[in-house]
């Protein structure tokens, strides 16, 4: 059959319009999938450095790297721009120039696609020149140095940041603003630096020429049990037992006479029922009145001990009432309140509580104070209407009780302030108003523990500024001499130190020959082992240091040269 030749032609044409659009269905599914990006079109753009700083007058190359979506690198003609170019300026091909001091932000662009980079750009120092304090210097004796920074024309540059060091490192340390506290005797340098300037001091450090011993007055031995803390009145040392030592457990106060320091002299054993530690005993400020702690297990409390013969004490109250029941550790008496410190880990039983003894045989409970942490408090100094907490990992609290300027009293302690980062393990106070120190024991047996030195200057925000180890063992409890300036610390089996509190501290004291003398009076020992020294607590006593040993009682010591 033949076909008229216009009606072939389009009957052709329409046979492949049908079949390339079958094709096209099939391979497209429907032809519904979204188009992704095209390769190649920017995507971001990105400068280094991203925050650069220079000097007025320095040229800093900058760089934009520029990908697409697929994170290639592209190669695209970047646009670069100062957003201020009274303190910058840049060219086209990422070359900037400070031209005035200040900030200024730097954009490169590319298709729409922007980046910005923050320049800053600073002075140029030309010199540092140190302009006052000492080339002569003494161990432990903090200065005060300054320094200026000068530009070109010699003009001091206002606002400059001086840093200070010292060489060799070992030589002292320096903290802002350029105070230093020298370490090592004999040569050093001070250094200042700003922006690459420095200007050198050169200064002697002249050792601070301490010297002392201590010997062995007298001892009042106990054998059978484990001493505890010690107090001297007049011519008698009251002191505590602690634990059970084979079998006989702490439930006695010892009275000594130390008349003659070089013959202790035991004039009493009182029992003190139902214990096995009397871990603390205070004696109040008229030589009245003694109180002992009572640290179970069994019925924990305070006893409170008649002292009209002071040889002999008489008990005149036993309050140990259901809040005190997980043991006292510590008390200090201060007037008629008993500050007293409970070993419970939370405020139903924990903490502190304060005590009114106005009359003795009647003792009650008038106020009390938790200050947190999971282990609790561990022990309490007061003085002028201060109490000092040691609050073990809570760390140290200042309570106003009657002196603190915060509408405190006994009977409404009100916190004042607490300093937290002590390291933990917060065991003991001693407040030197003279100096405007607390001098901080802590009890780490593993690490070892170390004294804190807190400047309370500013009682509401106490800060502290210096600290003191020896290479083993940890601090107990502290004693002051302080019109001589002289801190005494129990070291445990490191045994006695004295140490000068004198001036200002700050740094690492035990670098700074501050100490006057250190002994073993019982030869080296382990505490808790019935062998050697083992100090717990010092109290100089009529120009004689007592100490208390753990494993042999009473100690009487001179001190020679300081």
């Amino acid at each position: 059959m033949k076909h008229p030749t216009g009606s072939c032609s389009a009957y052709i044409t329409l046979m492949l319009i049908g079949l390339l659009l079958g094709c096209g269905g099939e391979e497209r599914g429907g032809g519904d999938e979204p188009m992704g990006p095209a390769a190649g079109n920017v995507s971001s753009v990105t400068i280094s450095p991203a925050n650069p700083q220079m000097l007025i007058g320095e040229t800093v190359q900058l760089t934009a790297t520029v990908r697409d979506a697929q994170n290639n690198v592209l190669t695209k003609n970047i646009g670069w721009s100062s957003g201020n170019t009274s303190v910058a300026t840049i060219s086209n091909t990422g070359l900037v120039r400070g031209v005035g001091l200040g900030s200024a932000p730097i954009h490169a662009s590319v298709e729409g696609v922007a980046d910005t980079a923050s320049l800053l750009v600073e002075t140029l120092v030309a010199e540092v020149v140190i302009t006052s304090g000492p080339a002569n210097l003494r161990q432990g004796d903090a200065v005060t140095y300054t320094a200026e920074a000068r530009d070109a024309q010699g003009a001091v540059m206002q606002g400059e940041a001086i840093t200070f060091r010292v060489a060799p490192a070992a030589a002292g340390s320096v903290i802002p603003g350029g105070r230093l506290v020298p370490y090592e005797s004999g040569a050093a340098q001070l250094i200042a630096s700003a922006k690459g300037r420095e200007d050198t001091l050169d200064v002697t450090i002249a050792a601070r020429g301490l010297s002392g011993s201590f010997t062995v007055v007298g001892q009042g031995q106990q054998l059978t049990r484990y001493t505890s803390d010690l107090w001297l009145y007049g011519n008698y040392a009251y002191v505590g037992t602690w634990s059970c030592r084979s079998g006989v457990c702490g439930n006695r106060l010892f009275a000594w006479d130390i008349s003659n320091p070089a013959s202790p002299v035991l004039t009493d054993s009182v029992v003190i029922a139902g214990t096995t530690t009397v871990n603390d005993v205070k004696v109040n400020g008229s030589g009245s009145i003694a109180v002992v702690t009572k640290e179970g297990p069994g019925n924990n409390g305070i006893v409170i001990l008649d002292l009209s013969n002071p040889a002999s004490p008489s008990i005149i109250s036993d309050y140990s009432p259901t809040v005190m029941g997980a043991g006292v550790h510590n008390v200090w008496i201060d007037g008629n309140y008993v500050y007293t410190v409970l070993d419970g880990a939370n405020a139903a039983n924990g903490g502190l509580r304060i005590v009114n003894i106005a009359t003795p045989a009647s003792p009650s409970i008038v106020a009390s104070f938790w200050g947190g942490g999971s282990f609790g408090l561990h022990d309490v100094y007061v003085r002028d209407g201060l109490a000092f907490l040691s609050h073990w990992d809570a760390g140290l609290i200042i309570l106003d009780v009657g002196g603190g300027g915060a509408t405190g009293s006994p009977t409404n302690p009100v916190e004042i302030s607490r300093v937290s980062d002590l390291d933990g393990e917060t065991h003991n106070a001693w407040y030197w108003p003279g100096g405007k120190y607390v001098f901080v024991g802590e009890e780490d047996l593993s690490t070892p523990g170390i004294m804190h030195v807190v400047d309370v200057s500013d009682m509401a925000q106490p800060v502290e500024v210096a600290t003191f180890k020896v290479p083993s063992d940890t601090p107990h409890n502290f004693w002051m001499d302080e019109a001589a300036q002289v801190l005494y610390l129990a070291w445990y089996d490191a045994g006695l130190i004295a140490l000068d509190v004198s001036g200002e501290l700050l740094g690492e004291l035990q670098k700074q020959g501050r100490e006057y003398a250190s002994i073993f009076y019982n030869g080296p020992g382990v505490c808790v082992s019935n062998v050697g020294t083992c100090t717990w607590a010092p109290q100089l006593h009529n120009g004689t240091i007592f100490v208390s040993d753990m494993n042999t009682g009473l100690w009487a010591l001179s001190k020679n040269g300081f």
